[in-house]
């Protein structure tokens, strides 16, 4: 639901340019691909939009390689814009995160598209009821919302997209508005605005049919023929096609002046006390009354929400956009959803659009007896007036009677609970003005005509609604926060909210909160939602009861993974198949609604749903096949992370040293791609991890993915699961006596915490890591080690000691053959030689693990290298080379999404800059370190950051600004224990003293 408060004052417009208002004031909405993000968001009406989806409509084929970093900060800058007075601390009311995507929650009234919506909405339910003028003001409101070309201003494929979509539905409103306006007799008036609107839009045969009806009813016959005769030339001429039927038929009537095209005002009609009218009176023979069926169940009287969807099938029975045929809906969704509910809602509004009744049939689709469609026509039949003596015996006959009974009439046919489309074939009606909804837990895409609505569970505030509907508004307003909580563990699937109000309802004294508890524990959740006949286990059963043997065995083992969703390459590895065979059945899950595809390639289960098949799981798998399904697909994710680290750091021998699961990973074209997929999946790397941990197996294997995860952990963007996983691991490996798996948890725990500027506890990791490395001989993972605590030992100053230790890693890497790792410590090693006043050392050892790493052709191990070559050359002076090597290697970082060394580059960019008296493009440079800084959460860095921009900014002659970022630098890097406190420190007292 939106915020009202949040949103005081604000409207947004796209039918025209991109814009949005605080009052009266107009805002900044940035960049055109940042408009294009509000634009998505805007039109996706209060529904969650991936990552995924933004990237593909924004950028299209051509998304940058940090395009979702990028995405990010379009969204923070979006939600800075939209509630200024907002504190960090505070998450967003308006642009919120909803699962992996953002949804923008508004009132209606505060979008013109919207607006326009509603107005063209209650045009049409005026006309409908005769009240043709009020429709027409209605539209001309509608239309005065435009401003020119929808979207002016956004960029991408989707807006490029829904330019054209709306530019449709004006036009579409515009043809309405002259229809009505012909209807009203104001054929003299309109003309001047068909002939400009026809000149515009040429090939427009509704716009053309209304300019030659108008001439003609302004008796100028011979300009209205000669509209038809241009209409037809420029359709030869363009499209190769004739006129249309419309056109045609019009052009026609003209000819023969047909009396019926001369406005004629509606005629009165007569109302008598006693009810008969004049027709009557005057004797017209009245029409043999044919039965009138109602058979619709009773709509539930606390229905809730599902407005836009309400609005969207009411559309559809109306027969907008079906054409000249039968509309017909066919909603899908898992058991559980609401769709019967939602079906029978919908038909009884629709009541006065079928005059002649409505028939309704339960086809049991996924019970253990079907109804045959020959059964159900003989309800029909019956309910109908045709005596049973006289029904025939097979389908088709039968099919086609009840279709002759249809015909000429108005009629909404409900087909609840169908299993395919061949049960509902012989079921729906045959003729125009008739239509039907169908329910099915399958999507019945084989359904010719058919308009396939697929229904998801509720948003979180309709489900609150339901919620307080059905126990109580009071309970539910008094304890909002524990309610919130009941409706999310229930999944927002409707079903399972009806079930819990319930149970509230009975039991006056349970307060809501005492539900959550209950809720809580996944094992018994399913449990605690049954009352009476109602079940959601029983419901989910039905669908599962469907399933073939290999269907089934998907569905179990695919609930096992801990991660919210799953890619299709991993899910082939879980079920041991080969991707094409997985593919397969996962898709027939799909289609069935007991599996759910977010984005192309991605699956998941509903939360409810998944706990169910886990059950099965249990149940009909035994333990060491639950088992193996995870173990495949923790081997999957350990290939693949291998592949990428050695595409990520060519020449690296880590991704050699890694466990051999015996399973197939992911291939990778390039670096980036590699790096994007550990982006992409690392929540459910993440929980495989947990599940090896938990489990007590594959310990090994689990610490071998974290230790090949390395590009993920310098992304920045994961400090904190790394911390998590890995320590409980290791507590895991210890207790289990598992040397490796301990040392190299200790080595990848230390990694995290050393990110965090926690060098202390990163250094004991370290050193206990070498000792298990030197115990075990792995002497890979122990070259690494030794690397690390000379970086640590450097970072603490303690420069000789670091040299030492960059001479034991060396020793290592040239006793394992690993030169990239030679040159790795060759290039950390100058800043020590620096610290001990050595500079031409620092220039010899950085220049010579760059020209290793260029010779092996390792594009991560050259930024680096570069990196520490411009540190080095900075510091003595050569300034202008200095940044030439800093620029390459912030490029790589960059597009590799590295970005601790992003941040890094950038601060060592702005101290060059600094020392060059060049302050302003300083002060720019370590903006940028401390946004990246950041948006990683990295303090160690914000604080570099903020030290180099006081220093560019007091030199700039900004002295308060620049001594309030070395303040903050001071308190960082004190709350962090850093050396660096003391020279902020000394700098503040030496501009105190100036």
């Amino acid at each position: 639901m939106p915020d009202h408060a949040a949103a005081d004052g604000l409207r947004f417009a796209v039918l025209g340019p991109v814009l949005a208002w605080r009052d009266s004031a107009e805002l900044d909405l940035g960049t055109p691909l940042q408009r294009s993000i509000l634009a998505m968001l805007l039109l996706r009406e209060g529904h969650a939009v991936t990552p995924d989806e933004m990237i593909d409509g924004v950028w299209g084929e051509e998304a940058p390689p940090r395009a979702l970093g990028a995405l990010r900060t379009y969204v923070s800058r979006l939600r800075t814009i939209l509630e200024p007075d907002r504190s960090p601390r505070t998450p967003p009311r308006l642009l919120t995160s909803v699962g992996r995507g953002y949804a923008l929650r508004l009132e209606p009234a505060r979008f013109d598209l919207a607006v326009f919506e509603r107005e063209c909405a209650a045009a049409d339910s005026d006309r409908r009821t005769g009240q043709a003028e009020e429709a027409a003001q209605r539209l001309r409101t509608a239309l005065r919302l435009w401003s020119g070309e929808p979207l002016a201003g956004a960029v991408g494929p989707y807006a490029e997209h829904q330019r054209g979509r709306l530019a449709e539905r004006r036009m579409s409103a515009v043809e309405t508005l002259i229809e009505l306006d012909l209807e009203l007799g104001r054929h003299a008036e309109i003309i001047s605005e068909l002939l400009a609107l026809a000149a515009q839009h040429p090939l427009r045969e509704r716009l053309r049919a209304q300019l030659m009806l108008a001439y003609y009813r302004c008796g100028r016959q011979a300009e209205a023929l000669s509209v038809f005769t241009e209409t037809r030339q420029a359709l030869v001429e363009e499209l190769g096609i004739e006129p249309g039927a419309e056109l045609t038929g019009l052009h026609r009537r003209i000819l023969a002046a047909d009396p019926s095209l001369i406005h004629t005002p509606p005629p009165v009609r007569l109302s008598h006390p006693d009810g008969h009218d004049d027709a009557a009176a005057a004797g017209a023979t009245p029409a043999i009354e044919m039965p009138r069926p109602a058979q619709l169940p009773a709509a539930v009287s606390d229905f809730t929400g599902r407005t836009r969807l309400v609005h969207r099938l009411l559309a559809l029975l109306r027969g907008e956009g079906s054409g000249e045929g039968v509309p017909i809906a066919a909603m899908s969704g898992i058991g559980g959803v609401g769709k019967t509910t939602l079906a029978v809602h919908v038909a009884h509004l629709a009541g006065d659009l079928f005059p002649d009744g409505q028939l309704y049939a339960d086809l049991r689709g996924y019970g253990a007896e079907p109804t045959a469609p020959e059964t159900a026509l003989v309800a029909f039949l019956r309910a109908l007036g045709i005596p049973m003596d006289v029904i025939p015996d097979g389908l088709a006959e039968r099919s086609a009677l009840f279709r002759s009974l249809l015909a000429e009439r108005r009629m909404l046919v409900l087909l609840d609970n169908a299993r395919d489309a061949e049960q509902v074939e012989h079921l729906l009606p045959g003729s125009p003005g008739c239509a039907a909804i169908i329910t099915s837990r399958g999507k019945l895409a084989d359904l010719p005509a058919a308009r396939l609505v697929d229904l998801d569970v509720m948003e979180p505030e309709e489900a609150l609604s339901l919620l307080a509907a059905v126990a109580g508004p009071d309970r539910v307003a008094a304890e909002r926060a524990a309610a919130m909580d009941v409706v999310a563990a229930c999944g927002f699937l409707p079903l399972a909210v009806r079930i819990v109000a319930a149970r509230l309802a009975s039991r006056p004294s349970w307060t809501v909160a005492s539900l959550v508890p209950r809720l809580a524990d996944e094992r018994r959740r399913l449990d605690e939602m049954k009352i009476g006949n109602l079940a959601v286990s029983a419901t989910f059963a039905l669908g599962y009861g469907q399933l073939d043997a290999r269907q089934a065995r998907a569905f179990r083992l695919l609930s096992l993974p801990a991660g919210s969703d799953i890619s299709a390459l991993a899910a082939a590895a879980v079920l041991g198949l080969t991707p094409a065979e997985a593919e397969d059945v996962i898709e027939s899950l799909v289609d069935a609604s007991l599996l759910e595809a977010p984005a192309r390639g991605r699956y998941r289960f509903h939360d409810l749903l998944k706990l169910f098949a886990r059950r099965q799981a249990e149940d009909a798998e035994e333990p060491e096949s639950r088992a193996l399904a995870l173990r495949r697909l923790l081997g999957f994710y350990l290939a693949s992370a291998g592949a990428a680290h050695r595409l990520a750091y060519e020449g690296s021998a880590i991704a050699e040293a890694l466990t051999d699961l015996g399973v197939l990973g992911h291939s990778f074209s390039s670096a980036d791609e590699a790096v994007a997929w550990m982006s992409a999946e690392a929540e459910d790397i993440f929980g495989a991890v947990a599940q090896a941990y938990e489990s007590g197996g594959n310990l090994l294997a689990a610490a071998d993915l974290l230790l090949a995860l390395e590009p993920l952990l310098e992304a920045g963007t994961s400090q904190r699961e790394f911390e998590q996983r890995t320590s409980a691991l290791l507590t895991a490996a210890h207790r289990a006596g598992e040397r490796r798996g301990e040392m190299r948890c200790r080595y990848v725990l230390g990694r995290a915490l050393f990110g965090a500027n926690r060098l202390a506890e990163a250094e004991s990791h370290f050193l206990a890591a070498r000792a298990l490395g030197e115990e075990t001989g792995d002497h890979i993972v122990l070259g690494e080690t030794c690397n690390a605590l000379a970086v640590v030992a450097g970072r603490r100053r303690r420069h000789t000691e670091a040299l030492e230790w960059f001479d034991r890693a060396t020793a290592v890497y040239r006793e394992v053959g690993n030169p990239a790792g030679e040159a790795l410590a060759s290039c950390y090693s100058a800043r020590d030689h620096l610290g001990l006043g050595r500079p031409d050392e620092a220039i010899a050892a950085a220049e010579r693990g760059l020209a290793v790493f260029s010779e092996i052709g390792s594009g991560a191990g050259t930024a680096r290298a570069r990196y520490h070559l411009g540190n080095v050359l900075s510091h003595v002076g050569r300034l202008n080379e200095a940044v030439v090597h800093h620029a390459e290697c912030l490029t790589f970082f960059r597009a590799s999404n590295q970005r601790v060394w992003e941040q890094r580059v950038c601060y060592r960019l702005a101290a060059t800059f600094i020392a060059a008296g060049r302050f302003a493009e300083a002060a720019r440079h370590a903006e940028q370190a401390l946004t990246v800084s950041r948006e990683i959460t990295h303090p160690y860095g914000e604080a570099q950051s903020l030290a180099a921009l006081g220093k560019a900014l007091a030199s700039l002659g900004e002295t308060g600004r620049g001594r309030q970022a070395l303040v903050k630098a001071l308190d960082i890097f004190t709350r962090l224990g850093s050396p660096e406190a003391d020279d902020i420190g000394a700098l503040l007292a030496e501009q105190v003293e100036t």
